[in-house]
């Protein structure tokens, strides 16, 4: 059970000014925060919860964690040493099975119990990908967040940069909700190379030379929309300490992104699998008026492993007619809000 507080837009001196919390029911409320989401869905907020209590000017890497993901998102969690929230899809068909694996990975890996929190998404349908981000944003405990694939290295220490950076450019880009911080993202050219982190690049010097080599390349590099307006050419002769601005925005760009957890738009939740989903995420926070802007010190490399390729050959041709109409749908939505508030006396 809720307890929702009395109005602050009440006046002081307002009778009817209640001072007790209106009970509403738990999953009530999350039935409507999730109503766009494909059900039957039950979300499970703080299955695990984390004993860390975080400071609020911290970063939560958000996430999301399948059981054939478990590996690495244990990597994950040693390497990042910071608070995470993630978000772990559930089958009916295998929830005990997948409960009794979650439980060993929380217990056995000493850093899980301090800094992670699990919430549990139980529906029968694969690859809710926004509804599963969502849920992991949702209930982050800290102001700022990154939007993070669970097999992605973080090679570089990001976070303790940014913190002691806020009252300088970074920090205002954070705390004023108009800006998304990229850290630029990189793969190994052969997968068998990518396998094991304990040899990824841990700075960029390193990163530079294996790049030069043609051993690592941009993420998705075949795909140059999704990641091409980071950038790359600068980001290499980039000076130490430039965060600098994307400039070339394209709509199917979907960098790893931090950001201010209350603010910028909530992705939307009628993408069911591969394609167009994170890409909708950022094209709406783009619309909304934020900005990007690259961290040249700092990377991800992507930690290879096999893809499902006749369902993200399936499911990225449904979500390519989605994506197609909720681009306008957005554009008219934002286009009225400017009308509107254009005409307000």
């Amino acid at each position: 059970m809720l307890l929702w507080p009395a109005s602050s837009l009440l006046p002081e001196h307002a009778a009817a000014k209640a001072t007790d919390g209106i009970p509403i029911s738990e999953d009530l409320f999350l039935s409507k925060a999730f109503s766009q989401s494909m059900h039957p869905l039950k979300v499970v907020p703080y299955y695990y919860r984390a004993s860390r209590t975080f400071e609020q000017n911290d970063i939560t890497i958000t996430t999301l964690v399948t059981f054939n993901r478990f590996k690495v998102f244990s990597e994950l969690v040693t390497h990042y040493q910071g608070p995470i929230s993630a978000t772990v899809h559930v089958k009916p068909s295998a929830t005990h099975a997948l409960l009794d694996a979650l439980h060993d990975l929380y217990t056995s890996t000493p850093a899980m119990s301090t800094y992670v929190d699990i919430h549990l998404v139980l529906t029968p349908f694969d690859r809710q990908l926004n509804t599963w981000r969502n849920t992991a944003r949702l209930f982050a405990r800290t102001e700022f967040v990154m939007m993070l694939d669970v097999d992605f290295a973080i090679c570089t220490n990001f976070r303790s940069a940014i913190r002691a950076s806020l009252d300088a450019k970074i920090g205002r880009i954070l705390k004023e909700g108009h800006g998304a911080l990229v850290v630029p993202a990189f793969e190994y050219v052969k997968q068998q190379d990518g396998q094991d982190q304990k040899y990824f690049p841990r700075d960029k010097q390193t990163l530079l030379s294996l790049v030069k080599a043609k051993k690592i390349d941009m993420f998705h590099r075949t795909w140059a929309p999704g990641h091409n307006s980071t950038d790359y050419p600068r980001f290499y002769s980039a000076v130490p300490g430039e965060v600098y601005k994307v400039t070339q925005y394209h709509p199917a760009y979907e960098p790893y992104v931090i950001f201010r957890k209350e603010g910028p738009p909530w992705c939307d939740e009628r993408f069911i699998g591969y394609g167009g989903n994170k890409a909708a995420c950022l094209y709406e926070m783009y619309l909304s008026g934020m900005s990007f802007y690259v961290l040249a010190d700092h990377f991800l490399v992507h930690q290879s492993h096999p893809y499902e390729e006749e369902a993200r050959k399936l499911e990225r041709k449904s979500n390519r007619k989605i994506y197609q109409d909720f681009k306008e749908e957005v554009c008219l939505r934002f286009v009225l809000r400017l009308i509107t508030t254009a005409h307000r006396p």
